[in-house]
């Protein structure tokens, strides 16, 4: 339970495996701040426990009998205004459906260890009750509010010179919010992105396809070794560090899993980092929605150094205020804009008529 003045963060926990339900139960169940009021084992008794104990968290498995975990959440944000967790398996439907569950309305997504006995692990306890601790904070932010999405046209070939690199981090919250910024994106655009989302291995290739289904531009998960394009938007995979270098062909991927820098693996910071060992200054840093300061130092380095244009996404339309909070209490944003604005802000900097 939570102290005598804070009231407790109230969790229904759905999954269609007894001996995930209990394991779930007991790591929450140590958290003082967290109390268990349901146990559901498919998303028809999730949608009417809900009703009943009016959880602030739901944790939704996303492979369950009688009804998944996407049928489930879907009508659960009919339902009410739950912040809602999935949790998923890393292999081909869990993390397309896990992805599509974030793009639709969840604020976070737990993996599934290759063995579930990992789950008791002291790592795997503090990201679950981490997680939930995000989640609830999450619901304080406007969850629902769905963005218009305005697939940009263009016509001819897709520039091959990078003129301009436009450097993405987010986390929380993060899959949602890029869905409502890289499609609004031209296909021709002459830059090439450079993308952190901070998510579990495994997940960031469905994320990228989706992306790309959705968009104009190229979107793919990152390769190591491979040249910068333009017109191309490149995600960091899952527990790798994306790093860019100026080699003799042009800006190159590199991909380690060096020690995490910042909290995370990959990091925003120490992609940006290396953005700025390149040299080059035709660089736009957008930070998004999600909990830490990763990027804020990276951040800070390359105004400093390269005098870069910073664009932060508004308090109101983040899910979770922390990564953006951080750039905009250093001074550092040239521009601090809505979730819906971010792509015009970028082509205005970028001179790009749209």
């Amino acid at each position: 339970m939570s102290s005598k003045n804070e009231a407790p963060i109230r969790v229904l926990i759905t999954d269609d495996s007894v001996f995930m339900r209990k394991i779930l139960k007991d790591i929450l169940d140590e958290a003082p701040e967290i109390e268990v009021v349901g146990v559901a084992k498919n998303g028809k008794e999730a949608l009417e426990i809900a009703k009943w104990v009016n959880p602030d968290v739901i944790t939704l498995d996303v492979e369950m009998p009688v009804m998944n975990g996407l049928e489930c959440l879907k009508l659960l944000l009919e339902q009410g205004s739950y912040a809602v967790v999935m949790i998923s398996s890393d292999d081909s439907l869990g993390t397309r459906t896990a992805i599509e569950a974030l793009a639709s309305g969840a604020v976070d997504l737990i993996k599934k260890p290759d063995s579930m006995f990992l789950m008791s692990s002291d790592t795997k306890r503090n990201e679950i009750i981490q997680k939930i601790k995000i989640a609830k904070a999450a619901t304080l932010r406007n969850l629902d509010k769905k963005a218009d999405i305005k697939k940009k046209q263009y016509n001819g070939e897709k520039a091959q010179r990078i003129e301009k690199v436009i450097a993405i981090g987010t986390s929380t919250g993060g899959p949602k919010a890029l869905q409502n910024v890289i499609p609004c994106l031209p296909g021709d655009l002459p830059a090439s992105i450079v993308i952190v989302q901070h998510m579990p291995q495994g997940f960031t290739r469905s994320l990228a396809k989706r992306l790309n289904d959705l968009s104009e531009l190229t979107v793919k998960e990152a390769e190591d070794k491979e040249l910068l394009r333009a017109g191309f938007a490149y995600i960091a995979p899952g527990d790798k560090h994306l790093v860019v270098t100026n080699e003799k062909d042009g800006l190159m991927v590199r991909l380690d899993e060096s020690a995490t820098v910042s909290g995370h693996r990959p990091s925003f910071d120490k992609m940006l980092y290396s953005l700025d060992k390149t040299g080059i200054t035709n660089i736009i840093g957008v930070v998004m929605t999600g909990m830490g300061s990763d990027g804020a130092k990276g951040l800070f380095e390359l105004k400093k150094n390269r005098n870069i244009k910073i664009i932060a996404q508004d308090e109101e339309s983040c899910t979770v205020y922390g990564m953006r909070r951080a750039v905009v209490e250093m001074g550092i944003a040239d521009s601090i804009v809505s979730l819906q604005q971010i792509p015009d802000e970028i082509l205005n900097i970028m001179g790009v008529q749209k």
